[in-house]
């Protein structure tokens, strides 16, 4: 099942009451469904994927997205058939469609109704998992799930307020650097709740206040993954998957791995930046994918 919701403001945010036990047959110690050659591609410290025709490229429908590819790889490999996954900045809804495909169940949160519809468009009846898009701000997502009900968070959020900038496409060569996207601002929204308005010492408060709030729907030992890049602005490189590991260890998770997305096979023509003085390394060639766990309980 598909589903968009919007809370009543009149009523406040209700429990959603999501299916949450895993619905296969392994063993209680297992992580996951996966066989033994399944998990052994992913114990790669370096992951590459490949878009597909149901992946969202254009940046006028959202200025940052992931492949659906890397949702269920990171959806399959932390989680069972029939567990919740939250994604507490869905955007586009790729971990919504990743999770529908895996037979997960999922719920994800969003700021801008435009994004939920979004999400909401992307998605096809199913009857062995419910997947739900709910229009609130991330702050607010320990009003609608239970305890220890969540198997997964997985996310890309915003990147402080790094795209809250007119884009110059230095990293693009010839005509391309004047494309479509050229000087344009590709910020998520300018409401005023919007951490992509933040500067990174605010933004890093606010995600370690938000990921605080959600442990406690984590179940202990579950694992959150955090997509985020590197950027350069005004001459230096601005460390967020830095910045968001001190938040997130902060807020009582613990680091289990850093894996690199390397997207040079998906990367168009490059640009020389900062030949020949600067060494300056891609930030379009490879992000983090940051892999944290609740502690488990200790006796």
């Amino acid at each position: 099942m598909a589903t968009a919701v919007a809370p009543d403001p009149a009523a406040g945010p209700r429990r959603l009451g999501l299916p949450h036990r895993k619905a296969c047959d392994c063993p209680a110690h297992h992580l996951n469904c996966l066989t033994a050659k399944e998990w052994i591609k992913a114990q790669l410290g370096v992951w590459q994927f490949s878009y597909e025709r149901r992946d969202i490229r254009d940046k006028a429908l959202h200025p940052a997205t992931y492949p659906i590819a890397l949702a269920r790889r990171c959806i399959e490999l932390f989680t069972h058939r029939g567990e919740l996954v939250l994604d507490p900045f869905v955007g586009s809804g790729t971990t919504l469609v990743a999770a529908q495909d895996a037979e997960r169940n999922a719920v994800g949160f969003d700021l801008q109704k435009r994004y939920i519809d979004l999400s909401h468009s992307r998605l096809t009846p199913s009857s062995t998992s419910q997947q739900l898009a709910v229009c609130d701000d991330a702050r607010n997502i320990s009003r609608y799930l239970e305890a220890e009900t969540v198997s997964l968070i997985l996310t890309s959020p915003p990147y402080a307020n790094l795209l809250n900038r007119r884009r110059k496409n230095k990293s693009r060569r010839g005509r391309e650097r004047k494309n479509g996207q050229y000087l344009k601002v590709e910020q998520y929204s300018q409401d005023p709740r919007d951490l992509g308005l933040l500067p990174l010492e605010a933004y890093a408060a606010e995600m370690e206040s938000i990921f605080r709030s959600m442990l406690p729907l984590l179940r202990p030992g579950a694992h959150a993954v955090v997509n985020v890049p590197d950027m350069w602005w005004e001459g230096e490189r601005v460390l967020i998957h830095v910045a968001l590991i001190r938040a997130l260890q902060s807020a009582g998770y613990e680091v289990r791995n850093i894996i690199i997305w390397d997207r040079t096979n998906i990367v168009n023509r490059l640009g020389i930046f900062g030949w020949p003085s600067n060494y300056i390394t891609m930030g379009v060639t490879f992000e983090y994918l940051l892999d944290f766990i609740r502690p488990p309980a200790t006796a």
